[in-house]
Formats: structure tokens, sequence, C-alpha cells
């Protein structure tokens, strides 16, 4: 569970932008909206092997 102290002397937005900030690095939010829906195991290997290909492309380009 994601949790934020507020500070001595710290305002509320600033402790709240903190907040937001630890949830995005968890991938909370995102795993719940991938869930929302149901992928069928055939798109979900058709679109790991896209972001794959992507993903040795990109690397091929940082190391030319």
């Amino acid at each position: 569970m994601i949790g934020v102290k507020v500070k001595d002397n710290e305002s509320i937005d600033r402790a709240i932008n903190r907040f937001k900030k630890m949830m995005t690095r968890s991938r909370v939010l995102m795993e719940y909206k991938e869930r929302q829906q149901f992928i069928k195991p055939s798109e979900q290997k058709r679109e790991d092997m896209k972001k794959s290909v992507r993903d040795e492309r990109r690397r091929q380009r940082d190391n030319y």
C-alpha cells in the first residue's frame, strides 16, 4: 500500500504531488486499467511481439 506522510512545514499540494509521482512509478493505475477489459491471449501475444520488435529497433538505432 502506498502512503505519504506529510512532513513538517510541507504544503498539502506538495504531498499530493509526491503521492501522484509514487503512484505512477508503482504502475498501480496502469495495471488497474489493463485489468478493466479482457484481451485474448492471441492478441496479447501479437502486442508483445510488436513491442519486442519496436524495442529491438530502438536498441539497434541507439547502438548504431
